[in-house]
């Protein structure tokens, strides 16, 4: 029987089979001996070991579209990156390194910045002058309010969509809202910390209607870049795309080097700062090969 698999945790991984349930299935030891781990997205195939109880074998794992390292989640569509337009305050850095990831895996990313009810105007501006400028999709919601679920809804139609942000943002309560059958456990943002509980303890795929599927995946709070050369990085910056050719070296990396046409369209104003100052602290970073 083949499936896809909606949830994995413990080291039982549980497959939605279309018209037979869910089955609770152990994968096989040969995935082990061949490192290879099965993902909460897998297209599977599964041997019945008692159709009663619902329990299975994973016999196979079926070729990957593409797939994640954090959050592990594979055959994915689309990204819907959720942060918070205030309290707390976006991480720019941290958003950014999601937005490489999600380049570098050429996974459309969709940016959703929650808690607009309470949002000032000024803080409202500055995300839209950062994102929209590098042409990024952006939609402003009130979780709490309700405001804006159905452009969400509208983005989510017909795709498989992977839900992710740092805790504290409102992610759990902006699921709870796109679908009604699990109503998933929501934090509350730790006063002393200004940082999110973490409330989702592992990826898990969940049906919003027949064609689409949101992943929640666990809260993160940190990310680093290190699965490509820093001369590949410039690429995943989509607002240096035009300028492409302009520089006066071939194969400028836009950092030290001069006549750099990138350099200075940030200077301009035609490239926001705060993205330039993250591409060169994550190309540092790749320089040295360090972790974030």
């Amino acid at each position: 029987m083949q499936g896809k698999i909606i949830k994995g945790i413990a080291g039982f991984y549980y497959v939605h089979v279309v018209e037979s349930g869910i089955y609770e299935c152990k994968a096989r030891g040969v995935f082990r001996k061949d490192k290879k781990k099965p993902l909460v997205g897998d297209n599977v195939e599964i041997e019945v070991l008692d159709e009663q109880e619902k329990t299975g074998n994973i016999i196979n794992i079926l070729p990957r579209m593409n797939e994640l390292i954090r959050p592990a989640v594979a055959n994915i569509d689309q990204a819907l990156v959720v942060f918070a337009v205030t309290e707390p305050k976006p991480h720019f850095n941290l958003l950014d390194r999601f937005l490489v990831m999600m380049e570098s895996k050429e996974i459309p990313a969709i940016l959703c910045f929650n808690k607009k009810d309470i949002a000032k105007k000024q803080e409202v501006a500055e995300l839209e002058e950062v994102y929209r400028a590098c042409g990024y999709p952006l939609i402003l919601i009130s979780a709490k309010e309700e405001e804006n679920i159905e452009e969400i809804k509208k983005v989510l139609r017909g795709k498989t969509t992977t839900v992710a942000g740092p805790s504290g943002v409102g992610k759990s309560s902006l699921i709870n809202l796109l679908q009604s059958d699990i109503q998933m456990e929501t934090g509350s943002i730790s006063k002393k910390i200004a940082r999110g509980k973490h409330t989702t303890r592992h990826s898990e795929l969940i049906t919003i209607d027949e064609n689409s599927y949101i992943m929640d995946t666990p809260g993160f709070s940190s990310l680093y870049v290190n699965e490509f050369e820093k001369e590949e990085l410039k690429y995943y910056f989509r607002e240096f795309a035009p300028y492409e050719g302009q520089c006066r070296f071939n194969g400028c990396d836009h950092v030290h080097e001069p006549g750099c046409a990138v350099k200075d369209a940030v200077e301009e104003g035609k490239i926001h700062k705060i993205r330039y100052e993250d591409y060169l602290e994550m190309y540092q970073e790749l320089k040295n090969k360090k972790r974030y």
